[in-house]
């Protein structure tokens, strides 16, 4: 699982090579809704040959269109995997899956279609994250800013993807990029929540969102304090010296959070 997912417009050829040398964990080179209509067809060719040397996942265009056939006709042989966005059934999932088998396949979902969907998206068979695209979700649910509006929607993305057994939702970008107050804000919530991982619009935001899904020095502190206490209690319940109880979940929240520590 990758903590930074970086957006490059597809029809930016500069902005498109930095991206890759910024340090993300992975690279979204964009189709989609960066890239104005009279610059599909350029942006195509462009990002295909970007492929031939980078690894990225690509956001095609709507499903179902004719922009979406030609962008997975022009990447689908080279393309780490594919973000769809729009996503509202298991139909749109498969539909593209067809046309690029064995592809990942990130679910964006924007909107109140797509989140009272995602049990069944998150369970379709070439789905492999979900994703939250929350400025189209909030244009669509007309929801003001902040994280409040969007919380149930995030939870309810978690859940689907958990009892699905897929690996736990990406975050939506945030779009005030002076403001990396309000990105950790998000950022730590959507991790709060159960997301992990977030999408970005600017290189300058990546660290803040690495920070933010990294665990912190107190709480490996405390999962060690955790397994190392489960271990002298044979693996049984024990308590922590300040008396928190401490039983086989609790020492697999420990693991967890150690796991994500050394990845």
């Amino acid at each position: 699982m990758h903590r930074t997912y970086l957006f490059a417009p597809g029809n930016n050829p500069r902005i498109v090579r930095k991206a890759f040398e910024t340090g993300a964990d992975a690279v979204i080179l964009d189709l989609e809704d960066a890239v104005p209509p009279q610059d599909k067809t350029a942006a195509r060719t462009f990002v295909a040959q970007a492929l031939e040397q980078h690894r990225a996942w690509v956001r095609v265009n709507e499903v179902g269109t004719d922009a979406c056939r030609a962008d997975l006709d022009a990447v689908a042989e080279n393309a780490h995997g594919i973000r769809i966005p729009k996503v509202e059934s298991a139909e749109d999932v498969e539909w593209v899956a067809s046309r690029c088998p064995g592809l990942p396949i990130i679910c964006a979902i924007e909107t109140a279609r797509g989140i009272l969907a995602a049990p069944e998206i998150a369970d379709a068979s070439a789905s492999t994250y979900l994703a939250l695209g929350g400025l189209d979700l909030r244009r669509d649910l007309s929801v003001g800013m902040g994280t409040t509006p969007l919380l149930h929607a995030r939870s309810q993305l978690v859940l689907a993807a958990r009892a699905a057994g897929i690996a736990p939702p990406i975050d939506s970008v945030y779009g005030q990029l002076d403001d990396d107050a309000g990105l950790q804000d998000e950022a730590e919530h959507a991790r709060s929540v159960g997301f992990f991982g977030k999408s970005a619009i600017h290189p300058r935001q990546l660290p803040i969102i690495a920070k933010a899904f990294t665990p912190t020095q107190s709480e490996i502190k405390w999962a060690k304090n955790v397994l190392d206490a489960f271990a002298r209690a044979h693996q049984g319940a024990t308590t922590l010296p300040g008396g928190e109880f401490v039983d086989a979940p609790v020492a697999a929240r420990a693991r967890q959070i150690l796991d994500r520590a050394s990845s």
